[in-house]
């Protein structure tokens, strides 16, 4: 193969195209109301799932969906809201409430269709009461920082909230509500997606208590209080409320993978899922990945070279530093260390929303040289590394992949290639 990083960005492009809304929101759409269609929704993909429903349904509606800053898209019928992520801001709490004036007062022969993906719980704060969105902020930064996994994240998201964890269902009833939703969740549960505005589950606020223990986060008096109130308890699935209400996952990181092996082997290349639900330390699943890839260079071994591995899922940065990057940025430099010098290694890793942490890389692309031309740069990688500065390291080594919002999020990408 002449061109590898071509070919591993075309993949990832293949995997992005499968979970555009435009090609799944048809399949899925209900039966018109004998009253008003509502939609509403939230996450880094919401417009593009605004524009797919206007395409494609035919009749009268009206709405409003929150989508991160630049993440915009023109519509005709449904309101577009940009607020901010990952750290909440006062657009965001508007635009929360405006969510909740929407779905009030409905009747038993309208409709909602909320339209949920990844980043919606940091776009809707909405505090209970005797808490500040100061406060929501400071938790989702303890939470960014903390290395928890998303699961956990949005348990307690959605006991510290008057608008997650069903609550804005329970308070379009007795509208009938069908959640079209593009899951960024390792295991796709449709609950933890943006912490599930329209759909509860059955944690309850003792989970919630759990997480700030397992991971020692220091909170806000104000929501250390709310957690031990019952006004932190969520509605319970079984509310009359949600009867009738349907749920429908229409993208996800297993059909984007799917869809990237067939491309793959299409080319001739042998393609292996590894999974599309990895979770843990960005750095220590680096090292998972890196094992197997020189075990098959060295040994032909669980698989005969050349051979594609892809793998999904969301890995996690526990901060110890203060530098720039996001998860996969991080599992790319730490990757790097492990195949440095060993050629016929090449992977490319990426978030499908196209924006990986804190700066505009969707991710990058590291190969046996990445190292050597850090160093050839004066630059130490294991020092980037302990400071949680993976971006300036694939930015120094010229490794960096920039793709720009792509419409869609069905969490991160990885694709290896072994020749």
């Amino acid at each position: 193969m002449e061109k590898p990083r071509a070919f591993l960005k075309g993949l990832f492009q293949v995997a992005v195209n499968a979970a555009l809304p435009d090609r799944s929101v048809a399949a899925y759409l209900p039966a018109k109301p004998k009253g008003r269609t509502i939609v509403i929704g939230a996450g880094k993909g919401a417009a593009q799932l605004a524009q797919a429903i206007e395409t494609h349904w035919d009749g009268p509606l009206s709405g409003i969906v929150v989508t991160r800053y630049g993440y915009g898209a023109t519509t005709k019928q449904i309101e577009m809201i940009e607020a901010s992520h990952p750290v909440p801001d006062a657009a965001g709490l508007a635009a929360a409430k405006r969510l909740q004036e929407t779905v009030a007062g409905l009747t038993r022969d309208d409709l909602v269709i909320a339209l949920i993906c990844g980043g919606g719980s940091a776009l809707l704060p909405c505090p209970p009461g005797g808490i500040s969105l100061n406060d929501e902020i400071a938790m989702n930064e303890a939470l960014l920082a903390s290395g928890a996994p998303i699961s956990a994240m949005n348990t307690l998201r959605k006991h510290v909230s008057n608008i997650k964890g069903g609550r804005l269902a329970a308070l379009a009833s007795p509208a009938k509500v069908v959640t079209l939703i593009v899951s960024d969740i390792p295991g796709d549960i449709a609950a933890f997606v943006a912490s599930g505005p329209t759909v509860p589950d059955g944690s309850s606020r003792q989970d919630a208590l759990d997480v700030v223990a397992r991971y020692g986060l220091y909170l806000p008096d104000t929501i250390i209080k709310h957690l031990n109130s019952a006004a932190a308890d969520a509605p319970d699935p079984n509310d009359t409320r949600f009867a009738g209400n349907e749920v429908h996952i229409i993208a996800s990181a297993s059909v984007s993978l799917e869809a990237a092996q067939r491309a793959a082997e299409a080319q001739g290349i042998p393609t292996v899922i590894l999974s599309d639900s990895i979770e843990g330390e960005a750095r220590e699943s680096a090292k998972m990945h890196a094992a197997i890839a020189r075990e098959i260079n060295r040994n032909d071994r669980p698989f005969a070279k050349p051979v594609l591995l892809l793998s999904g899922g969301e890995t996690t940065v526990t901060l110890c530093g203060n530098g720039k990057g996001g998860r996969n940025s991080e599992f790319l430099l730490a990757f790097a260390l492990e195949i440095d010098g060993i050629d016929g290694i090449i992977c490319l890793a990426a978030d499908t929303d196209g924006i990986d942490g804190s700066e505009d890389n969707a991710g990058g692309i590291v190969d046996s040289n990445t190292v050597n031309r850090l160093r050839q740069a004066g630059i130490d990688p294991l020092t980037l590394l302990a400071n949680n500065d993976a971006w300036s390291a694939l930015h120094a080594s010229d490794d960096l992949f920039i793709t720009g919002p792509t419409g869609t999020n069905v969490n991160d990408f990885r694709a290896i290639l072994v020749r």
